[in-house]
């Protein structure tokens, strides 16, 4: 089923002739980008979509054409959360849990991407925070809604190739802040929460997986110099002009927010449980060097000693055990 699809294959390309009527699926972040397409996609399927947003009224705007767009019996609700304050997040999962409606599938798509230097409500670094402790408590406090046959599918980033992971001062209060160093200990956090994840519920027959949705140009970026992105681009493809291989190309919404819907609701579940996937495919392990749009995944991401020794630092940060 796989190889039908590939980098440019589009949401409603993935989903073509699937029936997801009946179908519950919680996404996180649809005020924005890869997560109102990926909304926009499952209700036009029919499935009923609970997404999450920190801003309800700028999400309620984005979102008016996924409401008119369901077919099927889809639907769309949202839902306040805020990834980084986890007063916020542990009264989201209670809002869920006390709803009682169980899940088929958890993408938790939302994330922040080379923020300045800030802390969260309780004192994480934000990128760290954010992008995997809030989730971490979220999709394990919401774990028993998911179905037995269901799938939790974390949106994470190539960007985690980009600095080795460690466990030590993930808050950043000795070692000195880079954006894109901690952006990338984030993405990787969200692939070892992945692996861990999956080993823990493969035996209730859920299988978790984690994804890189390729580059694309939404609201993640809002923090990036567009010079410094102008540069970066001319330096790929430079490199890629003397490879005799053709220019880089930013993908569509669409397309980049394929290979979490193909996940999710396509991909054999035992293929990409506990693995890292792009371009709606399942990603080879590498540690060679290869350029920044190229596909792999590095093995540090997919360590299930790092996975175990990073859930039980979570726990610890967080103060809850899962």
């Amino acid at each position: 089923m796989s190889e039908l699809f590939g980098a440019t294959s589009t949401t409603d390309e993935v989903l073509a002739g699937v029936d997801l009527k009946g179908k519950r699926v919680l996404v996180t972040g649809i005020s924005a980008g890869l997560g109102v397409e990926t909304a926009r996609v499952l209700a036009a399927h029919g499935a009923q979509v609970t997404g999450t947003a920190r801003d309800l009224a700028k999400a309620r705007a984005a979102t008016e054409a996924v409401r008119a767009g369901a077919a099927n019996g889809g639907s769309l609700d949202i839902v306040e959360l805020d990834l980084a304050s986890l007063t916020s997040v542990r009264a989201c999962a209670n809002a869920l849990t006390s709803d009682g409606r169980p899940f088929d599938v958890v993408i938790a798509n939302a994330g922040v991407m080379a923020a300045p230097f800030g802390r969260t409500a309780d004192g994480f670094e934000t990128q760290f925070g954010t992008n995997h402790l809030g989730h971490f408590v979220l999709v394990n406090r919401i774990v028993p809604l998911v179905k037995s046959g269901g799938r939790v599918v974390i949106v994470a980033s190539s960007g985690h190739r980009m600095a080795p992971f460690s466990l030590d001062d993930l808050n950043f209060e000795s070692k000195t802040y880079e954006p894109w160093a901690a952006y990338a200990q984030s993405k990787t956090a969200n692939i070892l929460f992945t692996v861990e994840l999956d080993r823990r519920l493969k035996e209730r027959g859920i299988r978790a997986t984690a994804l890189h949705p390729g580059g694309i140009q939404t609201e993640l970026g809002r923090h990036l110099d567009p010079d410094m992105i102008e540069g970066m681009i001319a330096q790929i493809n430079a490199a890629l002009t003397a490879d005799g291989k053709p220019p880089f190309q930013w993908k569509t919404i669409p397309q980049g927010a394929a290979t979490s819907v193909w996940a999710g609701f396509v991909a054999p579940a035992d293929a990409v449980g506990g693995r890292y996937c792009e371009n709606c495919h399942v990603s080879e392990v590498t540690d060679a060097e290869i350029s920044p749009i190229s596909e792999g995944v590095r093995t540090y991401a997919l360590d299930p000693e790092t996975a175990r020794a990073l859930w039980a630092k979570s726990e610890n940060m967080v103060g809850e055990r899962f």
